[in-house]
């Protein structure tokens, strides 16, 4: 049995360190001056945390906490070239210490940068230097665009050795989600005067018609003479859109008012959504190209994916993409679709809709397999008959949406517990891997660590285990390493065979 450990100091002390270590929201201007000034500053801090004058860093993103804390997110250069794999956070206290996490601590030095294979595509290729794995080494980085057999865009990603033309990673850029549809109900919708699906409270968001397209435009805004949209049923072209319109505003308060962001960068922007994508196409995607969310309009064009799970999951992908950037292979991969389902399921429960309450279950109402099951369940994922409860060598090898079950496992656990219990209605009996007990800190505190985790820790090559080391350290500068959910966060990876 795993002991949650002892709580230490008082209450109100508990609450001063989570407020102190919670990032403080920006406003547009404010963020962009913020990386400015860490651009301004990047030499000299490439030169204290002892990189080589060939590389140079470039500011990203930059998270403030109430305590004066600066997290700062770097891109690398080598010799002017992207560094792959390069990326990492300068961890800056108020008192001025100063540590980093690095996707990659291999020393970057190469005899050239001129190379000697052709890149597999030359017209859309950019060289770089190829960092994530092994040794760092010059690379040609191609992009492939195109169509998959099921309708969605492809976005195809290629790192090819510059000296052997042997291919060094793979991956796809346009990352897919699927959930609920039309369980939303009659709700409140933010427009703009004249009836358009324009959100102006929430950084302009807009919805667009596609119109069963599948290119890269946005289609048409949707325009109404009144400001009733949909009836309900699927119809009723306005009836998505007004799904996936809610779903991105609940998605944005939620951001701003759980976890202090405004907007999905953090710059008070908002993406857009397009909905009617194709025909009959059984799916919902976000492109980082388009900064942007689609639609199809599911079997029969009768059961759209535009529902709040849905939009949480889509949304979170370019937070992903904006902050961690996680890749999308490998374990890091499942962490990225992990990011997807925890805090898209946390918009949900953060919405409290009688139409579509909180659950721990992906995609329940979209009914896919026809049998009334949902696509993934977080208590025990491998109920899906693919997924994962447990961390494993093999966990990476799997596709990114089944690998996501250690970390979807590990949430439900540091949330709930384990066990069985019933939430929302919902019978649950999440299981761990070594028998142990788990004890939950509640969602609230769960999705705050993950989110802190993401945001300040987490690099692009981040794996099961530095997971761990990531949303320990998140728990520690939210509540000790001391407390009661330092220690359930140990303890619920503990669980999930990650322990290390």
């Amino acid at each position: 049995m795993v002991v949650v450990g002892a709580q230490t100091g008082s209450a109100s002390a508990e609450v001063q360190r989570e407020a102190g270590a919670t990032s403080v929201a920006q406003t547009g201007a404010q963020r962009a001056a913020a990386i400015q000034e860490a651009q301004t500053g990047a030499d000299a801090t490439a030169q204290a945390i002892g990189l080589s004058g060939q590389e140079k860093l470039v500011a990203r993103d930059v998270v403030k906490d109430a305590d004066g804390t600066v997290h700062t997110r770097y891109e690398r250069t080598y010799r002017g070239l992207p560094v792959l794999g390069g990326d990492l956070v300068v961890h800056r206290k108020k008192n001025g210490a100063r540590s980093a996490t690095r996707a990659t601590e291999a020393r970057i030095s190469l005899p050239t940068t001129e190379a000697t294979a052709p890149a597999a595509l030359a017209g859309n290729a950019r060289k770089v230097v190829w960092a994530a794995t092994g040794k760092p080494v010059l690379a040609w980085e191609t992009v492939t665009r195109g169509t998959r057999a099921d309708g969605t865009p492809s976005e195809r990603h290629t790192v090819t050795d510059a000296a052997s033309g042997r291919e060094l990673h793979s991956y796809e850029a346009i990352e897919t989600g699927v959930g609920n549809t039309m369980y939303s109900g009659q709700v409140t919708l933010g427009t703009a005067p004249g009836y358009s699906l324009t959100d102006t409270a929430r950084g302009g968001h807009k919805t667009y018609d596609l119109a069963g397209g599948t290119g890269n435009g946005t289609g048409t805004l949707f325009t109404n003479p009144t400001d009733t949209w949909g009836n309900g049923s699927a119809s009723n072209r306005e009836t998505a859109a007004a799904d996936a319109h809610y779903g991105a505003a609940m998605t944005w308060d939620f951001y701003k008012n759980e976890l202090g962001r405004n907007g999905i960068r953090g710059d008070g922007v908002a993406a857009y959504s397009r909905v009617h994508y194709g025909n009959a196409y059984v799916n919902a995607f976000w492109s980082d190209s388009c900064f942007c969310m689609t639609y199809g309009d599911g079997t029969g064009n009768t059961k759209p994916l535009t529902a709040l799970d849905v939009a949480g999951h889509e949304m979170s992908h370019g937070l992903t993409a904006s902050t961690a950037g996680l890749r999308y292979s490998g374990e890091s991969g499942g962490l990225n679709e992990a990011t997807s389902d925890i805090l898209g399921t946390a918009v949900e429960f953060y919405a409290n809709n009688s139409s579509d309450t909180g659950d721990y279950l992906i995609g329940e109402e979209i009914d896919i397999r026809g049998n009334g099951t949902p696509l993934r369940y977080m208590d025990k994922p491998s109920r899906d008959g693919s997924s994962a409860d447990y961390w494993s060598k093999s966990v990476g090898r799997l596709d990114v949406h089944y690998s996501s079950g250690p970390a979807n496992h590990f949430f439900y656990l540091l949330s709930e517990g384990s066990g069985a219990k019933t939430v929302n209605g919902v019978a649950y009996d999440s299981p761990t891997y070594d028998g142990s007990t788990v004890a939950g800190i509640g969602r609230q505190k769960a999705y705050k660590v993950w989110y802190k985790a993401l945001t300040t820790y987490m690099t692009s090559s981040t794996s099961y285990s530095g997971a761990r080391a990531a949303t320990l350290s998140a728990a520690q500068d939210l509540y000790g390493s001391g407390s009661t959910e330092y220690a359930a966060v140990a303890a619920a990876w503990k669980a999930v065979n990650v322990t290390k």
